[in-house]
Order: structure tokens, then C-alpha cells, then sequence
């Protein structure tokens, strides 16, 4: 059944790459410019009504981000994630928000996370999490986050750093 609906979907976009995880999930790669028409398709002609979630990868060694929609078939009772990647130099996708009305708060926390944009989603320029944020977004790979801490933070007076092990071992034996 699933590999039906993937034959039909490939009739109107290209897929690079199909994994079958098990009967009743499938992975599927659109290049960046039809992920949204692959995501269309199977929720109008295929039953893949319910957006499941969105995430993203960042796959810093190859410059890229990976864009992943994961869609439900309540009938079949199967998930299909369309994926697609985009350069994490020019980092920007084409909206979903038509299609979901939930797909805008996704594409805002991307926004603010990960620094990609969404053009014309509603209110994507606006601050999500982090307001008044002005360093790297905070969920990139090459986000130093130990030189952010030392850099924002101060050192309490009083706090002591233990060595797990060495600590539980005391406390739990404290006459050894």
C-alpha cells in the first residue's frame, strides 16, 4: 500500500532517496524546491492529513540543514517523513504555513533557533523564545555554548563542582 502512494507521489515529484523503516513508516528526500509540493500531494490526494511534527537536522559537516515533515495517515495508520536539505549559508525554505495552521510556530522556532527563514510565514521575524537575542542562534552546531555560559554567567562563591562517582561513594558509604 505504501509503496503505491510512494509511486504515485514520484509521478508528480522527484524523490532522491526512499527508506522503508517498517511497513508503516517511510522516509522520502525532495530536493528543497518540491519538499512543499511532496507534502501537499500526499495530504490532499493520499489521506496524510495530520502533521505529526516538524524538526530539523543540522548537518554542519556537508553545510546543510535537513528539513523534516512527518505526516500521518489515520486510515492506514502509517507515517511518511518528507525530507529535504538546505544550505546553511543561505538558509531559507519555502512556508507550510498554508497547509497547517501549526506549521507558522514550527517555522518561527527554526527561525529563532537556527537562523532559517521562512519568507512570508506569519509573524517568523518576531521573537519566539529569545527575546532581544542578537548572538548565533543557540541550536547550531557551531554554537559555542561553554563560551557563552563563561561569557554571560558568573561564578557563584560557595558552589562546588564533585566528581560524581567519588561523591555517590561517600554518601552512600560514609564510613569507608
Amino acid at each position: 500500500m505504501m509503496e503505491n502512494i510512494i509511486e504515485r507521489l514520484q509521478k508528480s515529484v522527484k524523490l532522491s532517496d526512499i527508506k522503508k523503516q517498517r511497513k508503516d513508516l517511510y522516509f522520502v528526500t525532495a530536493d528543497k524546491d518540491q519538499a512543499i509540493s511532496a507534502v501537499t500531494y500526499l495530504r490532499d490526494y493520499e489521506g496524510f492529513s495530520h502533521l505529526v511534527m516538524m524538526s530539523v537536522v543540522d548537518r554542519i559537516e556537508d553545510g546543510q540543514f535537513e528539513i523534516n515533515y512527518v505526516l500521518h495517515n489515520h486510515e492506514m495508520h502509517a507515517d511518511l517523513t518528507v525530507q529535504t536539505r538546505i544550505s546553511r549559508e543561505d538558509a531559507s525554505m519555502q512556508s507550510a504555513h498554508h497547509l497547517w495552521n501549526q506549521v507558522w510556530t514550527y517555522q518561527r522556532e527554526f527561525k529563532e533557533m537556527y537562523g532559517i527563514d521562512f519568507p512570508g510565514s506569519p509573524r517568523v521575524d518576531e521573537n519566539f523564545l529569545l527575546e532581544g537575542w542578537s548572538e548565533m542562534p543557540p541550536m547550531r552546531r557551531d554554537f559555542d555554548t561553554l563560551k557563552y555560559s563563561e561569557d554571560t554567567f558568573f561564578p557563584r562563591e560557595g558552589r562546588k563542582s564533585h566528581d560524581p562517582a567519588t561523591y555517590m561513594k561517600q554518601k552512600l558509604y560514609p564510613n569507608e
